[in-house]
Formats: structure tokens, sequence, C-alpha cells
């Protein structure tokens, strides 16, 4: 059965609303499950411009455990080079 349309678009979330959704005072049920926010830059750099993983960690990040995947969003926080990170 299909799912209706609207459904589906208020579940995407709006990338300039969850850019700066994380801070290093939270938890991992407090935060996106990914710091991913769509835009991709892995192919072309060492660590995508988008969220600051690298991409052996997003291709990895659903395989990873909650205590790995705290480890990168720590890193990402405190280097706070990343879009996801920009006041904008």
């Amino acid at each position: 059965m299909p799912v209706p349309t609207a459904a589906v678009d208020s579940v995407d979330p709006d990338p300039a609303q969850t850019r700066l959704e994380h801070r290093p005072d939270q938890g991992l049920d407090d935060r996106p499950d990914s710091p991913c926010v769509g835009i991709c830059s892995t192919l072309f750099d060492d660590v995508c411009q988008g969220c600051g993983r690298t991409a052996a960690e997003v291709s990895n990040w659903v395989f990873y455990s909650d205590a790995e995947k705290q480890v990168i969003w720590e890193r990402i926080t405190r280097e706070g080079t990343a879009r996801r990170f920009q006041r904008g």
C-alpha cells in the first residue's frame, strides 16, 4: 500500500533546521540519528563538508555502536568545521 505524500513530507528533515541541532552535552537520544545534512562531498573530499565525517564513517555509520557514534559526534562537534555547525 502506498504511503501518503503528506506523511512522507512531514518526516523529511529540513537541513536548515537540523544544521545546529547537536550540542556537545547531548546524548545519542537527544540528537538526529546521523550527522548528515544532505550535502555529501565524500566522493571528492577525505572529510565530508556537510557533516564532517570521513567517507568510511559515512558508509559504516549504520554498523557503529552507540559508543562509536558518540566518539564521532564529539569529534565533529569539537572541530566545528562542517556545514552542519555553521551559522547562516
